[in-house]
């Protein structure tokens, strides 16, 4: 990476290289104003080039919906416990760095309090495993297919 990037530039840039999230990579990259911080980082040519080369020097990411199915199933919930507890108290630049990604819905009900629901980690490991098996299928087809290619191609010498 570039000398002249600070510490916090390089994360986020790591952090948007693997996610493509770019307000939650600034929020995990310890920025106090996440969007608007990503909207700056994004627009300067410096880090731009520089989340190019990252991104070309990674192997591919695997499927995009993948990730997010992988990220309903195994992540974790304790920001919106957090979010529960002391939503009261919490600034919009707190909350803003939270990682709410399993919540579905949030509510605040006129009897007061709040609720949180969270998508069905149960369906999502269901299609992270279709997902899985698709994949496998194609891969399985494609191979066969290959194969009757050779032996067709063999046919005719």
């Amino acid at each position: 990476m570039q000398p002249d990037l600070t510490k916090r530039e390089k994360l986020f840039i790591s952090l948007y290289a693997k996610t493509r999230d770019a307000r939650s990579s600034a929020a995990l990259a310890g920025y106090s104003a996440p969007r608007l911080s990503a909207h700056r980082l994004l627009a300067r040519q410096e880090i731009a080039a520089e989340i190019s080369r990252t991104i070309a020097s990674q192997t591919p990411p695997p499927d995009e919906s993948a990730q997010g199915y992988r990220r309903l199933s195994f992540g974790s919930t304790a920001d919106a416990v957090i979010l529960l507890r002391n939503w009261e108290t919490l600034t919009d630049s707190d909350i803003e760095k939270l990682d709410l990604f399993n919540v579905s819905e949030i509510r605040l009900p006129k009897s007061g309090g709040m609720e949180i629901r969270f998508f069905d980690r149960l369906k999502a490991l269901e299609k992270l495993e279709n997902s899985r098996s698709c994949t496998s299928a194609g891969d399985d087809l494609l191979a066969a297919l290959r194969e009757g290619a050779e032996k067709l191609g063999g046919v005719g010498d």
